[in-house]
C-alpha cells in the first residue's frame, strides 16, 4: 500500500452529494463533540483531560473495529462500498487523512491549552531530564528494583522471527550497532512497557505539588542496562491499534465448541493486522522501514506525536483519579426520588411494583431499586426463580454476587450471558463460568446473534397468587456505569409486560415462537418492519390533514431502510426531530429529500445512552423505549428489545425526556446539510442544561408535557 495518495477534490465531492453520510465519518465527527467537552474552561482540569483521555479510548475502538473492518476487505481483495458509496481503497485514504488531522488536534490542545494550566493546580507532568540529582537517583533505583526486571528485549534480524508485539501498549523500537562489526551493521529490538505498573512514577515535592515522571521516560534514560556494550544508535517509542473486528461462526455445540471457538477469536485479536502506528515524531528511517514491510503499511498509518505532546492519552487517568486531586473533581448531585415513585406510604419494592410501575431515568434516578429488587429476591423464600439478561457487568458486580447467592438458595436461576459482548468478552466468560459452577442454568448467547437485550424476570410466590416483577430498560446491569450513563428502565409488575418477557425469555433459552407480543417489538424478528411501519402511519397521517410528528433519541442512526422510511415521511409533511448522540448517516435539512427532519446530539457530563422513540399518532402517542438503536446490526445481527409505555404518567416522564433534550442549548449541537455540526444557538434563551435540569423534575412539570 505504499505511495498511494490523499484524498482528492473528486472524493470529498462524491461524499458530499450522496443522500447518506458515512456511518466512519459521521462517528470521526462524534470524537470531535467529545473533544470540545476538553475545550470548556469552566470545567476543572481533570475533567478536562477526563474528556481528552476518552477521545482517546474512543479512537482506539474504532480504529481496531472499523479500521479493522475495512482492512478485512482490503486485505482480502473484497468489494466495499461505503454508505457514501465509496470504494475501499479511496474511503481508506479519506479515512486516515481524517484519523490523522484528528489526533493532531487532540495533540495540540494538550500541549498548548492543557499542560499550561498543570502547574497550578499542583501537579506536572516532567522528563526525568527535568529533576534534581536526588530525585534522578530515586527515580533510577526504581528502574532497578522495579521495572528492569520486567523488561525483555526481543531482538528482530536474520537468527529471530520478528515478535509478536501487544496492540494497546506502549512500545520501544531500538537500533542498536555492535562496535566490532566491520559492517556497521543496524539491529533491531522491541521492548513492551509494562502495562501492570502505573504510567506516570510519582514524586511529593517541598510545595506539596506533585511531578509524575512517565515510565516510558524512565526506561528510555536506563536504556543503556539493556544494550551493555553494544551503540544505541536510535530510541522511539511507539503504540500500534491491531484489527479486532471478528465475527463468530454458528456452532452447533454450543456449550463447548461455541466457547472454545470464542476464546480462539480472541487470541487472534491479539495477533490481528495492524492498522495504527503511532510513534514519536522524526522516528528512525531504518525502523519505519522496516514497521511499514513487516506489516504493509504506509504514511497514511502512521501517526506522528510530537514530543511535548503524549502517546496514549488513556494513560492521565492516574492522575485525573489521583486521591489528592479528589476535592477539585467534579462531583455529581447525588440521585433523587423518581418522579412515579410513591410520594409517602409504603417503601417494600415488591408491594409498591404491586400498585403501580416505575420509571427510573439513570442517573438521576438512582439503580438501586433495581439492585434492591434482585438482592431482596435472593434471599426471599417467596421468590421462585429469577431469569436476566446479562451484557456488560461491574467488577466485583452485586448483580453477580445476588444470582450467586439465590442459586445456593435453591432458587431456579437463569442466566444469559453476552459472551460476545466487545471487549468483555474474557470478564463474561468467567463469570458466566462461576455462576455456572454455582448451580445456575447459563447460555452463552444465541446462536450467531448478539443478545442486547436488557431484561429481567423475578417469580414470587404470595399465597395464592403468582406476581411476575419484570425490570425492562435501555442500559447495562452494571451499578458503576450508571452513574454517569443516562439510561432509562421501567420496574412493573404488569400482566402484559410479564407475558411478553416471559414469552422472550422462552424465545432465546429454548425453541418457542410466540406468535405475537402485546408491548414488545424484538430484533431479529420484526423490529425494522414495525418501526417503518409506524412511521409510515405519520406519513399517512400527514398526506390526510391529520397532525404528525416523530421524536427519536438514539445513540446511532444507520439503518438505509428506515433513514428511507424517514425522507418519504419528511417528504410527506412529517416533522421529524432526531437527538442523535454519535453516528448519524441520514442526511437532515436537504432539499427535496429531508427539509422536514432536524438532528441534534447532546454530549456532555453524562454518556447519552437511552432510546426511546415517539411517535404522535394523531394525537394519542405510542412511545417505545428499549435497547435498540436504528442500526442494521440492531435490526438483523442482535436479540433486541423495545416496548410500549401504557400508563400515562411513565409516558409523558418520557416524553418529557425528549422535550428537555430538545432544547437543552448548552450540551447540544446541531447537524448540518453536510454531516457537520455546530453548536447550537441559545437565540436569547436563557442556558438550559439537560445534566442539571433532570435532577429538578416534578410531577407538576410532567403533567402537561406535549411534543407536537
Amino acid at each position: 500500500m505504499e505511495g498511494e495518495s490523499k484524498p482528492n477534490d473528486w472524493v470529498i465531492k462524491h461524499i458530499q452529494e450522496s443522500n447518506y453520510i458515512s456511518r466512519d465519518l459521521s462517528w470521526l465527527a462524534f470524537n470531535y463533540r467529545v473533544l470540545d467537552q476538553a475545550k470548556h474552561i469552566d470545567r476543572s482540569i481533570f475533567e478536562r483531560l477526563k474528556f481528552l483521555s476518552i477521545t482517546a479510548s474512543n479512537l482506539d475502538e474504532f480504529c481496531t473495529i472499523r479500521l479493522g473492518s475495512l482492512y478485512n476487505y482490503l486485505d482480502y481483495g473484497k468489494e466495499r462500498y461505503d454508505y457514501s458509496g465509496l470504494r475501499e481503497t479511496p474511503f481508506r485514504q479519506l479515512l486516515l487523512t481524517e484519523i490523522q488531522t484528528f489526533v493532531r488536534n487532540q495533540n495540540e490542545y494538550y500541549i498548548k491549552k492543557l499542560k499550561p494550566q498543570f502547574e497550578k493546580n499542583g501537579f506536572n507532568i516532567v522528563k526525568c531530564e527535568s529533576l534534581s540529582i536526588e530525585q534522578g537517583v530515586q527515580v533510577d533505583q526504581y528502574f532497578l528494583r522495579t521495572i528492569y526486571p520486567m523488561l525483555t528485549p526481543m531482538l528482530f534480524d536474520n537468527y529471530h522471527t520478528f515478535p509478536v508485539l501487544k496492540y494497546n501498549r506502549l512500545l520501544f523500537g531500538v537500533v542498536t550497532r555492535v562496535p566490532q562489526d566491520t559492517n556497521n551493521q543496524e539491529r533491531y529490538s522491541f521492548i513492551q512497557v509494562p502495562s501492570n505498573l502505573p504510567r506516570f512514577y510519582e514524586i511529593e515535592n517541598l510545595d506539596e505539588s506533585i511531578s509524575f515522571i512517565p515510565l516510558e521516560d524512565i526506561i528510555r534514560r536506563n536504556m543503556q542496562h539493556l544494550f551493555r556494550n553494544v551503540d544505541i544508535a536510535a530510541i522511539n517509542l511507539f503504540r500500534i491499534n491491531r484489527n479486532g473486528d471478528f465475527t463468530l461462526e454458528e456452532s452447533e455445540d454450543i456449550e463447548a465448541n461455541f466457547l472454545e471457538e470464542l476464546k480462539k477469536k480472541l487470541q487472534t485479536r491479539k495477533r490481528g493486522r495492524v492498522v495504527r502506528i503511532d510513534i514519536e515524531e522524526n522516528p528512525n528511517p531504518s525502523l519505519i522501514r522496516l514497521l511499514k514491510i513487516q506489516w504493509d503499511l504506509d504514511e497514511l498509518n502512521i501517526l506522528k506525536i510530537p514530543k511535548e505532546g503524549l502517546i496514549d492519552f488513556t494513560g492521565l487517568l492516574q492522575i485525573i483519579g489521583h486521591r489528592e486531586f479528589k476535592s477539585k473533581r467534579l462531583n455529581p448531585k447525588p440521585p433523587v426520588k423518581p418522579v412515579s415513585f410513591p410520594e409517602q406510604g409504603e417503601s417494600d419494592l415488591f408491594e409498591i411494583l404491586k400498585q403501580k410501575d416505575v420509571l427510573l431515568h439513570h442517573p438521576y434516578n438512582s439503580m438501586e431499586p433495581v439492585l434492591e429488587l434482585l438482592e431482596k429476591a435472593a434471599d426471599d423464600p417467596l421468590v421462585l426463580s429469577i431469569k436476566i439478561t446479562i451484557y456488560r457487568l461491574a467488577k466485583d458486580s452485586r448483580i453477580s454476587n445476588a444470582l450467586l447467592r439465590a442459586a445456593e438458595n435453591g432458587k431456579h436461576v437463569s442466566v444469559l450471558f453476552e459472551v460476545k459482548a466487545r471487549f468483555d468478552e474474557e470478564n463474561n466468560l468467567r463469570e458466566g463460568q462461576r455462576l455456572q459452577r454455582a448451580g445456575c442454568f447459563v447460555i452463552y448467547g444465541v446462536s450467531n446473534l448478539k443478545t442486547h437485550t436488557k431484561l429481567l424476570l423475578i417469580v414470587r410466590s404470595e399465597g395464592e397468587k403468582v406476581y411476575r416483577y419484570v425490570h425492562l430498560s435501555s442500559g447495562n446491569y452494571n451499578e458503576v456505569t450508571s452513574r454517569f450513563y443516562t439510561d432509562i428502565g421501567l420496574l412493573s409488575t404488569n400482566e402484559a409486560y410479564a407475558n411478553d418477557v416471559s414469552e422472550f425469555f422462552n424465545v432465546i433459552t429454548g425453541h418457542s415462537q410466540p406468535a405475537a407480543y402485546r408491548n414488545l417489538i424484538t430484533s431479529p424478528r420484526d423490529m425494522r418492519i414495525q418501526l417503518c411501519n409506524l412511521v409510515k402511519r405519520e406519513a399517512e397521517n400527514a398526506k390526510s390533514g391529520l397532525p404528525a410528528g416523530i421524536v427519536i433519541k438514539l445513540n446511532s442512526l444507520q439503518d438505509k431502510e428506515f433513514i428511507d422510511a424517514l425522507y418519504e415521511a419528511s417528504q410527506a409533511g412529517v416533522t421529524i426531530k432526531l437527538i442523535i448522540r454519535g453516528m448519524c448517516s441520514l442526511r437532515p435539512g436537504r432539499k427535496g429529500l429531508s427539509e422536514n427532519i432536524e438532528v441534534i446530539s447532546i454530549v456532555g457530563e453524562f454518556l447519552e445512552h437511552s432510546r426511546i422513540y415517539y411517535f404522535h399518532n394523531a394525537g394519542m402517542p405510542k412511545v417505545y423505549i428499549g435497547s435498540a438503536d436504528a442500526m442494521v446490526r440492531s435490526f438483523d445481527r442482535r436479540v433486541e428489545s423495545l416496548f410500549l409505555l401504557e400508563q400515562e404518567m411513565l409516558r409523558k416522564q418520557a416524553m418529557n425526556i425528549l422535550r428537555y433534550n430538545l432544547k437543552d442549548n448548552v450540551n447540544a449541537y446541531t447537524m448540518r446539510e453536510d454531516g457537520s455540526y455546530v453548536i447550537k444557538e441559545h437565540n436569547g434563551e436563557p442556558p438550559f442544561n439537560v445534566h442539571k435540569e433532570f435532577y429538578e423534575v416534578t410531577r407538576e412539570i410532567i403533567k402537561d408535557v406535549q411534543l407536537f
